[in-house]
């Protein structure tokens, strides 16, 4: 069985040399024909050092981690001084680097090590000394001579961290030693995400509940050692919109020198999931984007050329659009705050109104803008938050919704147990999209979706109903819109009572909203301003919203 699967490795994986090529460019973030593109191509040991760090592993007692790697090009030598650059290092913006020492060198084979002092491009390694700079993933290289060197792209998944649960430990006290266990386990689980909300909860994100069980194993017995209490596990949520701004919104600055105006509409369907697996990027030149735009998505030219960014991040899923008309607004004077609306626009697409959950599939486009002439009255402390507060305006005027995460389940089970598996999911909102009996055996496979939020013991319960004879498999699948209107107020939500399926939007924001001591409800008089309020109020616009 051994020598089959070490001959099949022989034979089936490529050499690093020949592997080189096809791996700098479905990884590497930079230009492909430079020297340093060159020397990573050829695999060549006496090039510029890169190594590419993929996963971090603890030591035998979790003190430290180390990294595990692959030197892309040049050689790597123990002791040697290196720059690692961590995953948001651009040339534009250096924070994300720091200068560390290597420390000892190891082959990693299973439970075994063997120490080298050099390593020379093409081999996997084992790096000691560089991993407290490093979070998830790293481009590891030499100090001086490769200045212009970019990083390699952080790990893309086919999943996404969606449930989440928040933690405490038992005793106050020991909350220094939960916080150093949560980068612990953060960076020992690459799809983890660990944040601190606004009301001060701890949460930990991960891709279901056997999944942050063991996260929460590690975090209490091998990385804290302590006791820690956990909240009943929540999603994460989405927020967007289902029709176009009812009119247009405005926001002045502060200090009423600057005046912006947007609208949002729903973006077209499928463009959110382009943006984010990238078959379309910002970084394109505005012709590629353009033509991309036009093509698939039928976007006339100017708007297609006129979009400014993506968010939040550069592959989220929203667009900001510059609509402007050249003979209405100076562009000279708009492009000089670019970057400033970009940045309220990234802002609020992070955090949105409804829940502070980020907004996803929405185009925002700027329809009129008035700039002040003097450099001192356009700064980015009345940009920004102005930006914000017009995108969260005609966010609110385009009928807002929840979105909430959706899995694909596929389940397993004898012919006789079929319609308990079908009574267990129409329980939980699921719904079945096909069964087929497995050929040549006496089990049928289902397949259905099932909101992630009515997953919890959702194997537990199929089992008990089946006698344990359906086994089931579940992955993060997409978002869909939760069934109601998140701002109806005569929906009244009464403690411990399930709620009818339109009145799921509206309990899932109030109760997200009182978890993260946020008020009761979404007031529009905090992102209005009183211009704003009083055309609203002349357009009879205000029956929906509290003041």
């Amino acid at each position: 069985m051994l020598t089959g699967f070490v001959d099949m490795c022989v034979q089936h994986i490529p050499s690093p040399v020949d592997a080189a090529e096809v791996k700098v460019q479905s990884t590497y973030t930079g230009p492909l024909d430079d020297q340093l593109a060159e020397a990573m191509t050829s695999c060549d040991p006496e090039g510029p050092l890169m190594l590419h760090v993929t996963k971090l592993f603890p030591n035998q007692d979790l003190t430290m981690f180390h990294a595990f790697g692959r030197v892309i090009s040049g050689t790597l030598y123990a002791g040697q001084q290196v720059r690692v650059l961590g995953e948001n290092y651009t040339l534009e913006d250096e924070e994300d680097s720091k200068i560390a020492q290597v420390g000892r060198l190891w082959i990693a084979e299973a439970r075994y090590t063997v120490e080298l002092n050099r390593v020379p491009a093409g081999n996997w390694i084992l790096v000691e000394g560089i991993a407290q700079t490093i979070t998830k993933t790293a481009t590891i290289t030499q100090m001086s001579g490769c200045e212009d060197a970019q990083i390699f792209r952080p790990l893309k998944f086919n999943t996404q961290s969606v449930i989440k649960i928040a933690v405490e430990p038992i005793n106050p006290s020991e909350l220094p030693k939960m916080l150093d266990g949560l980068r612990k386990v953060n960076k020992s689980y690459p799809l983890l995400v660990t944040k601190v909300e606004e009301s001060g909860e701890h949460v930990v994100y991960g891709t279901g509940e056997l999944y942050l069980d063991c996260v929460m194993h590690d975090l209490r017995k091998m990385y804290s050692e302590i006791e820690i209490k956990v909240a009943d596990p929540v999603v994460a949520f989405c927020e967007t919109v289902v029709e176009t701004s009812s009119l247009k919104c405005f926001a002045e600055t502060p200090n009423k020198k600057n005046k912006l105006t947007m609208i949002a509409e729903p973006l077209e369907k499928g463009l959110a999931e382009d943006i984010e697996n990238e078959v379309v990027q910002i970084g394109w030149t505005k012709k590629k984007i353009g033509e991309f735009f036009q093509t698939k998505y039928d976007w006339d030219l100017l708007a297609a050329r006129s979009i400014w960014a993506f968010g939040p991040d550069a592959t989220g899923p929203n667009i900001l659009v510059d609509d402007t008309l050249p003979s209405e607004v100076d562009k000279n004077l708009l492009g000089s705050v670019k970057d400033s609306i970009v940045q309220g626009f990234q802002w609020g697409t992070r955090e949105g109104p409804l829940c502070d959950e980020p907004i996803r599939n929405v185009k925002f486009k700027i329809l009129d803008a008035v700039i002040a002439n003097e450099p001192i009255h356009r700064g980015g402390g009345q940009i920004i938050p102005t930006a914000r507060r017009v995108a969260y305006s005609a966010f609110l005027m385009a009928t807002p919704r929840l979105m909430e995460p959706y899995y694909y389940v596929e389940v397993q089970a004898p012919a006789d147990c079929v319609s308990s598996v079908y009574t267990v999911l129409a329980r939980r909102r699921g719904h079945v999209t096909q069964d087929a009996p497995v050929p040549g055996s006496p089990l049928y496979t289902i397949k259905a979706f099932l909101p992630a939020i009515d997953s919890f013991g959702f194997e537990t319960d199929l089992r008990t109903h089946t006698q344990g004879q359906a086994f089931c498999l579940s992955v993060f699948h997409h978002w869909q819109i939760v069934p109601g209107d998140p701002l109806d107020k005569t929906i009244v939500i009464r403690p411990l009572e399930p709620q009818p399926a339109p009145h799921l939007a509206r309990e899932f924001m109030i109760k997200t909203r009182r978890r993260k001591g946020l008020s009761e409800d979404v007031s529009i008089s905090k992102f209005f301003d009183d211009p704003m309020l009083l055309e609203l109020a002349r357009q009879d616009v205000m029956f929906n919203y509290p003041m």
